[in-house]
C-alpha cells in the first residue's frame, strides 16, 4: 500500500508570534508541523504497519521545511519529498501550493493520501480537497476513525458533534481530525535513522510547471494580532436595570444589535 501525507511547516501558534509591517518574524517564531498533520502522519505510520508498503510525507515550501520532514521521517515515514518554489518571487497561496502538489501526486502511485483537517496558522481546510479535485478522485474531510479491507475504506468522520459512516473505495483523499489517533513522538533510534532516509527536492521544473502556472489567486492585504482583551464591566443594581443597561451597551458601544 503507498501512503502520502500531505504536510504543512507551520509557526506555533501557542508561542509568541511577532508581526511587523503585516509580516510574521520568522526569527523569533518557532516552527512545527503542523498538529492535524500529525494526526495524518501517524494514521500513515499505522495503516503502513498494518498493511504493508510504504509511507511518503510531502510539503512545498523552502529548504527550511526540511527539518519538519525530518522530524516525519523520525516518527517512522520511510521517504520525504520537498517541493521548493523558495524561487517564486511572489507569496503562493492554497491555490499555488495544491496546483503543486497535485502536479507530484499525478506521477506517483498511491492508494491513501492523507493529510490535516485544517492548517493552525490560518485555519484553512482548502489544499487537501483542491488536491483531491485536481486529481480526480474521492474524498473525505474530518475524519476520527479508518478501516482498510482490501480496496475499501470504512470511515468515521465528525459532523458537528455526531458521527457519520462512510464506505468509498481506494484510490481515495482523506483528511485527519483530533480523536483520530495519537501521535507518537520521534524516539532516538528513530531520529538516528531518519537521517540516512531519502528526502528528495523537487523543483517546479522537475513538475513541468512555469510560475505561472501556480501564480496565486489572492493576494494577504495585512496580517495583524487580535486586539488585547479589554477589562469587563461589571452591571450593579436591580436585574431589570440591568438587563436595560446590557442592551444599551451592546447595542450603542458594542453595536452588535
Amino acid at each position: 500500500m503507498n501512503i502520502f501525507v500531505i504536510m504543512k511547516r507551520t509557526f506555533d501558534t501557542e508561542e509568541k508570534i511577532v508581526i511587523n509591517d503585516g509580516v510574521i518574524d520568522e526569527e523569533g517564531a518557532e516552527f512545527i508541523i503542523n498538529p492535524y498533520d500529525e494526526y495524518a502522519i501517524e494514521e500513515a505510520i499505522v495503516l503502513r504497519d498494518e498493511h504493508g508498503g510504504e509511507v511518503t510525507v510531502v510539503t512545498v515550501g523552502d529548504e527550511e521545511a526540511e527539518k519538519e520532514l525530518r522530524t516525519a521521517l523520525a516518527m517512522g515515514a520511510d521517504k520525504a519529498a520537498l517541493i521548493d518554489v523558495e524561487d517564486i518571487e511572489e507569496e503562493v497561496d492554497h491555490y499555488s501550493i495544491s496546483k503543486a502538489l497535485t502536479a507530484y501526486l499525478k506521477d506517483q502511485e498511491y492508494d491513501i493520501i492523507l493529510g490535516g483537517n485544517v492548517a493552525v496558522d490560518d485555519g484553512a481546510g482548502q489544499v487537501a480537497s483542491r488536491v483531491a479535485e485536481g486529481l480526480g478522485i474521492n474524498q473525505v474531510t474530518t475524519i476520527t476513525n479508518l478501516e482498510i479491507d482490501g480496496q475499501t475504506a470504512k470511515i468515521e468522520r465528525d459532523v458537528e458533534g455526531d458521527v457519520e459512516q462512510i464506505e468509498t473505495t481506494l484510490p481515495v483523499l482523506l483528511t485527519c481530525q483530533q480523536g483520530l489517533n495519537e501521535p507518537r513522538y520521534p524516539s532516538l533510534p528513530g531520529i538516528m535513522k531518519a537521517k540516512k532516509k531519502p528526502l528528495d527536492t523537487i523543483d517546479l521544473d522537475d513538475l513541468d510547471l512555469e510560475e505561472e502556472d501556480v501564480e496565486a489567486k489572492t493576494k494577504t492585504l495585512d496580517r495583524f494580532l487580535p486586539p488585547e482583551k479589554q477589562a469587563g464591566k461589571v452591571l450593579e443594581g436591580e436585574v431589570d436595570d440591568q438587563v436595560n443597561e446590557l442592551v444599551s451597551l451592546l447595542k450603542n458601544e458594542a453595536k452588535v444589535i
